[in-house]
């Protein structure tokens, strides 16, 4: 709730300005002291991202200035990362993802998945889990080296927390 609550205490009734905040946020986007922002070193066009979230580039250009003059956000989005997610590219590259659902408030869920896969001899490539504030629909994603058996996916599937797991 804490992004959330920052952004709407921010951006209050400016629906367009924290679209773009949420997305910035969203995708790792970072915004520098100057109004400006990057996929890493890269710099994006406001036209483009505009055209993107279905905004007009001034609200782009406003927002990213209003994150720059303030102290508190300019901390947060000046520090932002882009990160490659390889879930939708696992089964390429011959790895197994695991897409968990569960309720991302509560504790273990990651620990609890990790020991299975630990136990099992699996080496994990990756974890990404959502977050809630973010994501509507947040999710706990692993990529493992190799394929999943039918025994490590019972255990999986036998946590009691998990509303939904999927593997690709």
């Amino acid at each position: 709730m804490y992004m959330n609550k920052l952004l709407n205490e921010f951006f209050g009734n400016a629906r367009g300005r924290k679209t773009v905040a949420t997305e910035l946020l969203r995708l790792g986007l970072r915004v520098d002291g100057k109004g400006g922002i990057f996929a890493g070193s890269i710099e994006l066009t406001p036209a483009k991202i505009a055209r993107a979230l279905k905004v007009d580039r001034r609200v782009v250009i406003e927002t990213a200035k209003d994150i720059a003059e303030d102290d508190k956000l300019l901390q947060i989005f000046y520090k932002l990362e882009p990160r490659a997610f390889i879930g939708n590219s696992a089964k390429e590259l011959g790895f197994d993802s695991i897409e968990i659902r569960a309720d991302p408030r509560k504790k273990g869920v990651v620990a609890a998945v990790t020991k299975i896969l630990a136990q099992e001899g699996i080496v994990i490539r990756q974890t990404i889990s959502d977050d809630p504030d973010l994501f509507p629909d947040p999710v706990l994603s692993i990529i493992i080296d190799g394929k999943l058996n039918a025994r490590v996916i019972n255990k999986l599937k036998s946590l009691p927390f998990a509303t939904s797991i999927t593997i690709k």
